[in-house]
């Protein structure tokens, strides 16, 4: 594994990676989904999880104020 892919981004159902399912979401959706994907195989799982929060609550946000 390389630096620009590495294994804790890998071994998901039929080699699916989270930057393949990203590309097609926004980019606060995105970092969710990098991060929800990492969470316990890369440090912190807790942190991860955090991280992953912390970029759907602001697509909440831009969505409420996007609908105001």
């Amino acid at each position: 594994m390389s630096a620009v892919n590495p294994q804790h981004y890998q071994g998901f159902t039929g080699g699916a990676q989270p930057v393949d399912i990203a590309e097609h979401l926004s980019f606060n959706l995105g970092n969710a989904l990098k991060y929800l994907s990492r969470a316990g195989r890369k440090g912190d799982a807790v942190e991860d999880l955090s991280k992953a929060r912390w970029y759907i609550d602001r697509e909440l946000s831009r969505l409420e104020n996007k609908n105001a």
